[in-house]
């Protein structure tokens, strides 16, 4: 009986380790992309010139906070 529990235990310590790692590194993954957006200065500088437009840095920077403004109101819209 005690093999039975001694593997009953190793299997569920297992799985509770996979679900453990699992969530930290999916809040860990979130936190970096919120701190460090994919888009960047020179990317919205990029797509507005590619639009016609000379962009200038406070339409740049306009920009970057509304993206950052959306992707936090997903973010808490997602937990809540």
């Amino acid at each position: 009986m005690s093999i039975v529990l001694a593997i009953l235990l190793i299997v569920v310590a297992a799985l509770g380790g996979f679900a453990g790692g699992l969530f930290l590194s999916r809040r860990q993954v979130k936190q970096m992309l919120m701190e460090n957006p994919p888009l960047n200065e020179d990317a919205v500088r990029t797509m507005m010139s590619s639009m016609g437009r000379k962009p200038s840095e406070t339409q740049v920077q306009q920009v970057l906070r509304q993206i950052r403004a959306a992707a936090k109101q997903a973010d808490t819209k997602n937990k809540g």
